[in-house]
């Protein structure tokens, strides 16, 4: 833990050297002008899955929101019990007016594995009706990764019954995206809604 602690603290002081100290610092230029994100993330709260660092993004470029497995709820009008996820896809594309947002899913989930196995808690008194709005139609498919991929379909799907983010896809002025991200090796993979199955983004990023 004090490794940790002393990693962190020499880790602000070099993000000061190179982000914040002189007259034209990147976090004076967003002081002054503002944030205008291109992009939005919602990602889990792993801490092996930090899309900054994943996606190599100065302060400013991405408009994140973290929770845990990656889920974006189904709309409900005035937010319920859910105004927080709400709250923050609101904020990021009907204000901030985002033209993509990434549904960052990733492999060895623990919010995952509480789906498939509620038993492996001790405490769970958020956990596992959080991750329940994933269905749990196989029971008996033990596979953490399957569950996560589904998450994303889920995910993809409850994005689309916000009114305000269905107007911008409508409007081509938002692209939803479904990306896997594997801890292991590092690899990430998109979905392609044509073919209905992953590839590796690098495949598809040669191809564009």
């Amino acid at each position: 833990m004090k490794n940790t602690y002393n990693k962190i603290i020499k880790g602000y002081q070099l993000f000061r050297s190179k982000y914040a100290l002189g007259d034209h610092a990147i976090m004076t230029q967003l002081s002054d002008l503002g944030q205008h994100p291109d992009v939005m993330i919602v990602a889990c709260c792993d801490s092996r899955v930090d899309p900054s660092i994943i996606l190599q993004c100065d302060p400013g470029d991405l408009f994140v929101m973290r929770n845990v497995a990656n889920i974006v709820p189904p709309y409900i009008p005035g937010g319920s019990n859910y105004n927080n996820s709400g709250a923050a896809l609101e904020f990021g594309i009907a204000h901030l007016e985002v033209k993509h947002l990434i549904i960052l899913g990733h492999s060895q989930c623990g919010g995952i594995g509480a789906l498939v196995n509620t038993k492996g808690l001790l405490q769970n008194e958020f956990i596992t009706p959080w991750v329940s709005l994933i269905k749990n139609t196989d029971a008996h498919f033990k596979d953490l990764d399957y569950y996560a991929k589904l998450g994303l379909m889920h995910s993809y799907h409850n994005c689309l019954s916000y009114p305000f983010i269905k107007k911008q896809v409508d409007n081509h002025r938002l692209v939803i995206h479904q990306w896997f991200f594997n801890i292991k090796t590092g690899e990430i993979l998109a979905y392609d809604h044509d073919e209905a199955r992953f590839h590796k983004l690098d495949e598809i990023l040669r191809k564009e």
